[in-house]
């Protein structure tokens, strides 16, 4: 069966520089960094990293209470940035609730900050007497996809993948081989986290948070640089919709790209460390996937995360691949690791990039780490014509996952 083209009709983002892809855009495009100080740290016993990339106040009261009540925060950020995502794409209710419209879309884990308050006082009180009905939906494995479901209206297909910070990439993947293979016309997709300073601890504890700049939490984040020292833990929420080229052309939806290849794969050598040569791998497969070569990849959205080890695997797969030709950045600099979030946030970015015809830079990039390879790390905002991005993510587990997106013509 031949497969369908499959394209990108509309994104929302939530990020620690605010609600909407705009904000995301602007915040980028400032040079500034959007993370701050760890509110709360030093009550934290143990805990050496004290700075996060916060999603700021915003008004969830937008959301109605009837659909709010059984959402994390993590839920209320990917309503928000579905509501972006939809009304760009001009989905309507009859797409939403006919059946062909799916969802595919994960995080990390439930909801931490649901996890603690029921163990704090369960713990305390050894009673469940006040335990909110509400409070499972908030912490199981596919809450944000399901509230999503409930909200929305949505009877097709819901998928919640979770593979760490590999998530959100993956999620779109899965999306769009459903797409592609006539599962569904229309897939929501992308993926949402909400920061704990619990998320941090666990970093912290494996020795890969960042703590060498905790009185300058907007140099914390360093990816390549030679003074890296650990990954920033931030929040925030991406999604895309997807959908056939033939389904967007009916309906005469707007088309912002096309995803044309993916790949996910696993490296067994150890759960914690990344593996260069399964990287590499991943990529591999994803260009055969689209069909293109290594000479038709104009820029690299790095996975990099600040990691001594990661950024070190990563650059040295890329080096393989591409050598110092294509520009290659990452976005953790300017707003910390967003988790889950962080695949199709960064999709997104690099989109605005190719729509700009523009690289941004690796914010606090200033001295780059030799050991990461011999790759093109763009300094400065860097015009650029871009026809076919690669987006990398990276987990955990070692998971590996890989998107090819390439401009519509």
């Amino acid at each position: 069966m031949q497969s369908k083209r499959v394209v990108i009709t509309g994104v929302g983002a939530v990020s620690p520089y605010g609600a909407g892809t705009e904000s995301l855009w602007q915040g980028l495009t400032s040079g500034c960094s959007a993370v701050g100080p760890l509110q709360g740290a030093e009550d934290i016993i143990g805990l050496t990293t004290k700075v996060a990339g916060v999603v700021p106040p915003l008004n969830m009261r937008r959301i109605p209470r009837k659909d709010r009540r059984s959402m994390s925060r993590m839920s209320q950020f990917a309503w928000l940035a579905a509501h972006e995502a939809l009304t760009q794409a001009a989905v309507g209710d009859d797409l939403l609730t006919g059946g062909r419209f799916g969802i595919s879309v994960g995080s990390t884990v439930g909801s931490v900050d649901a996890i603690e308050e029921f163990f704090e006082e369960f713990l305390r009180e050894r009673s469940l007497e006040q335990v909110r009905s509400t409070t499972f939906f908030k912490v199981m494995g596919h809450s944000i996809a399901a509230n999503l479901a409930q909200a929305l209206g949505v009877t097709g297909r819901v998928l919640a993948p979770a593979a760490a910070c590999s998530t959100g990439t993956q999620a779109v993947g899965l999306g769009w081989e459903n797409v592609a293979w006539g599962r569904q016309d229309v897939m929501l997709c992308g993926g949402a986290d909400e920061f704990s300073a619990l998320t941090s601890a666990t970093f912290d504890i494996m020795n890969a948070a960042s703590n060498g700049a905790n009185h300058r939490p907007e140099a914390a984040s360093r990816p390549f640089d030679t003074e890296r020292d650990g990954i920033v833990c931030a929040e925030g929420a991406g999604l895309i919709v997807l959908e056939s080229l033939e389904h967007a052309q009916q309906r005469g939806a707007p088309i912002l790209a096309e995803i044309i290849g993916f790949a996910s794969n696993v490296s067994p050598t150890n759960i914690v460390n990344p593996d260069s040569d399964s990287i590499q791998a991943c990529m591999r497969l994803a260009m055969a996937d689209a069909g293109v070569g290594a000479e038709d990849i104009d820029y690299v959205n790095a996975h990099a995360t600040g990691t001594l080890l990661g950024d070190i695997a990563e650059g040295r797969a890329i080096e393989a691949l591409f050598g110092d030709r294509p520009p290659v950045s990452s976005l953790k600099g300017h707003m910390g690791h967003t988790m889950a979030a962080s695949g199709a946030l960064e999709l997104i970015a690099s989109m605005c990039m190719m729509r700009e015809g523009q690289v941004l830079p690796t914010l606090n990039l200033h001295a780059p780490d030799t050991a990461c390879g011999k790759i093109n790390l763009p300094d400065v905002v860097q015009p650029h014509g871009i026809k076919t991005i690669i987006k990398n993510s990276f987990a955990l587990g070692g998971v590996n996952s890989v998107l090819v997106i390439r401009s519509y013509v």
